[in-house]
C-alpha cells in the first residue's frame, strides 16, 4: 500500500470514530478562520493599539539597549502591563513586512478563536461534546466577544490565555497530586501569557490552589492531606517557573522587583483619570461607577442564551450541592470551579467598587466560562428533556439552536460593529442608544470615512489632478482616520474642529452633536445612528458655494 493510500486509510479511520458534534466543532472552527481572512479588513484601529505598539517598540528597545534604555518605564502607565501581544506583532511584522494593523487584527482575530477552542474544550471536558460544541456557539455568536476579537489586543488575548489555562488546569486535576507534565506544561504555558499581558493574571493561581482544596475533603487524615498538598506543589513548581519566565520576558516591570506583578493589581483597583462613562443615560467618571455597573453590563450585553445556560448550569450545580457526597463528583467540582472563575472577578469588582469604563471591555475575560457555562447548562436541559420523550428533546434542541441562530443572524446585520451588540433586557441597540456605551473604539471610521469619500466623488467634477484638498475634524483616532484617508489626497486632519470642512463622529458620548453641520451620512444599525458625517463648509466658510 501506498504511502498516499496508508494516511488517507488512517484519516478515514479516525474520521468514523469521530463523534458528530467534534466534526461540527471543527468545521465551525474552519468557518471562523475563513471569516476572518475575509473580514479583517473591516475593522478599525482602536485607540490602545497605537500607544500598545509603541509599548511593544520600548520593550524591544529595551532589550535590545542591554537594558539601559529605560524609556518604556515612563511610558504613561503602560509599564503596569506586559507587552506579549505586542512583542509578538511586531516580530511578525519584521518577518512578514505586511501591514502593522492588519497584522495586529488578524493576530488577535485567531486568538480570539483559541479563546472560542479553550471554551469549547472546557465544556467538551466536563459535559461531553455536545456541551462543547454548544459552548462554541454561544461564544462566536456573543457580540461582546466576537466583535472585540479583532483590535482589542490587551483584553482578547488575556482572555483567552486565561481560558486556555483554566482548560489545562480542570484537566491537570484530575490527576492530582502527580497531574500530567503535558498539562503542567501547557498551564505553565497559557498563564505565563496571560501574566505576561496583565497582572490579573494571578487569579489563576488562587484558582489552582483552590482547586487544591476542593479535593482535600476526600482524604480522612491531616498527614495524607498535608502529603497530597506537598506533592502537587512539588510537581507544579516547574509550571510556575515557566510562567514566571514568560512574564518577565515580556513585561521587563515585573522583573525588577518581586511584588511589582501585586503593585500592578493595587495600582489598577485604584486608577482615577478623567475619563467618562454612561450607564442608564448617567454619565459617572470612571473612578465613581457604581457597585452595580460591571454586573449591569454583563447582564445587558451578554446574549440572554449564554446568561440562561449559565444559570441552568449553575443552579444544577447548587441543588446538586445539597448532598454532601456530590462533592465528591469531578464533575461537580469543575463546574462549581467555572462558575467561582466567572464569578469571583465581578465579586471582588462589586465589593472593591473599583474604578470601570467601557462597560464590559475590563472584564471579556469572564465570557468565556460564561459561555462554557452555558453549553454545560443546556447540555443538562437537554438531556433532562430527552429522558422524558424523543419529541420532547427535539424540540428542546431546536429551541436551543433556534436561539443561537438568532445571535448569530443580529451580529451578521451588525457587522463590524458586533461588539455594540446589547440584548433584549433594554430592547437592544434602541434602548441602549445615548443611554450606555457603544461604539467607545469609533469603529464606524472606516465607513465613515468611504461615505465621505463617496460623497466627494459624486460632487467632484474637477479631474483627480485639480481637485481640493478638505480639513476633517473627528471625534476619534488620528491614526484610525489618516489609515481609512490615506489613499485619498483630498483629506487632511485638523485638530481644531471648528475650522474642519467635515466632521466625522461615533454617536458615543453625544459626540456627534459638539459639532454643527450638514449631515451627509449616517452610519446605523437596526435603524439606529451609531455615527455620522457632517458638511460644516457652510458654516466655516459662508462665502463660498458648498460645491467642491
Amino acid at each position: 500500500m501506498s504511502l498516499v493510500a496508508r494516511i488517507q486509510q488512517r484519516l478515514s479511520s479516525r474520521l468514523a470514530r469521530t463523534e458528530i458534534h467534534d466534526l461540527l466543532a471543527f468545521a465551525a472552527f474552519a468557518v471562523l478562520a475563513i471569516l476572518v481572512l475575509v473580514t479583517f479588513n473591516d475593522y478599525a484601529i482602536s485607540n490602545d493599539e497605537i500607544v500598545q505598539h509603541r509599548y511593544g517598540e520600548l520593550i524591544l528597545a529595551y532589550y535590545a539597549s542591554g537594558f539601559t534604555d529605560v524609556r518604556l518605564f515612563q511610558f504613561d502607565n503602560l509599564y503596569l502591563y506586559g507587552g506579549l501581544f505586542d512583542i509578538v506583532s511586531i516580530a511578525v511584522e519584521r518577518v512578514l513586512a505586511f501591514d502593522l494593523y492588519d497584522i495586529r487584527h488578524v493576530l488577535c482575530a485567531f486568538t480570539g478563536i483559541g479563546g472560542i477552542a479553550a471554551t469549547w474544550a472546557v465544556g467538551r471536558l466536563i459535559a461531553g461534546p455536545r456541551a462543547g460544541l454548544l459552548a462554541l456557539v454561544a461564544l462566536a455568536a456573543c457580540g461582546p466577544w466576537y466583535g472585540t476579537m479583532f483590535n482589542h489586543t490587551k483584553d482578547v488575548p488575556f482572555a483567552a490565555a486565561m481560558m486556555g489555562a483554566t482548560y489545562f488546569l480542570l484537566r491537570g486535576a484530575r490527576d492530582l497530586p502527580r497531574p500530567r507534565q503535558r498539562d503542567l506544561l501547557m498551564f505553565g504555558l497559557l498563564l505565563g501569557c496571560a501574566l505576561g499581558l496583565r497582572a490579573t493574571g494571578l487569579l489563576m493561581i488562587g484558582y489552582a490552589g483552590l482547586l487544591v482544596l476542593l479535593r482535600l475533603p476526600d482524604l480522612t487524615t491531616w498527614a495524607e492531606r498535608s502529603r497530597f498538598v506537598g506533592t502537587t506543589m512539588l510537581h507544579a513548581m516547574p509550571a510556575m517557573v515557566l510562567a514566571y519566565a514568560i512574564m518577565i520576558a515580556a513585561w521587563p516591570w515585573a522583573a525588577l522587583e518581586p511584588l511589582n506583578p501585586l503593585r500592578a493589581v493595587a495600582a489598577f483597583a485604584h486608577f482615577h483619570y478623567g475619563i467618562q462613562t454612561l450607564a442608564f443615560g448617567q454619565i459617572y467618571e470612571m473612578g465613581d461607577v457604581p457597585r452595580w455597573y460591571v454586573p449591569a453590563y454583563l447582564a445587558i450585553k451578554l446574549p440572554l442564551t449564554i446568561l440562561a445556560g449559565a444559570l441552568i448550569a449553575l443552579f444544577a450545580a447548587a441543588w446538586t450541592a445539597r448532598d454532601a457526597s456530590s462533592w465528591r463528583n469531578a464533575r461537580q467540582r469543575e463546574i462549581v470551579m467555572l462558575g467561582f472563575v466567572a464569578v469571583f472577578p465581578v465579586l471582588c469588582q462589586v465589593i472593591g467598587q473599583g474604578p470601570a469604563f467601557t462597560g464590559m471591555r475590563h472584564f471579556i475575560f469572564v465570557v468565556p466560562p460564561f459561555a462554557a457555562l452555558a453549553g454545560i447548562g443546556f447540555e443538562a436541559m437537554l438531556a433532562k428533556c430527552e429522558a422524558k420523550g424523543r419529541l420532547l428533546g427535539a424540540s428542546a434542541l431546536a429551541g436551543v439552536v433556534g436561539a443561537l441562530a438568532v445571535n448569530a443572524v443580529t451580529l451578521v446585520q451588525l457587522h463590524p460593529y458586533e461588539y455594540i451588540f446589547f440584548n433584549p433586557l433594554i430592547s437592544g441597540l434602541e434602548g441602549a442608544s445615548r443611554r450606555f456605551d457603544m461604539d467607545y473604539w469609533s469603529a464606524i471610521m472606516p465607513e465613515a470615512v468611504d461615505s465621505l469619500e463617496a460623497f466627494l466623488n459624486k460632487k467632484d467634477r474637477n479631474s483627480s489632478l485639480s481637485r481640493p484638498r478638505y480639513t476633517v475634524g473627528v471625534c476619534g483616532e488620528r491614526v484610525s482616520f489618516e489609515n481609512e484617508a490615506k489613499d485619498d489626497p483630498r483629506l487632511t486632519w485638523v485638530d481644531e474642529w471648528e475650522d474642519a470642512d467635515f466632521f466625522i463622529s461615533s454617536t458615543q458620548m453625544n459626540c456627534d452633536r459638539r459639532m454643527a453641520g450638514e449631515t451627509i451620512a449616517t452610519i446605523e444599525r437596526f435603524g439606529v445612528p451609531i455615527g455620522v458625517v457632517k458638511d460644516r463648509r457652510g458654516i466655516v466658510r459662508p462665502g463660498l458655494s458648498r460645491n467642491p
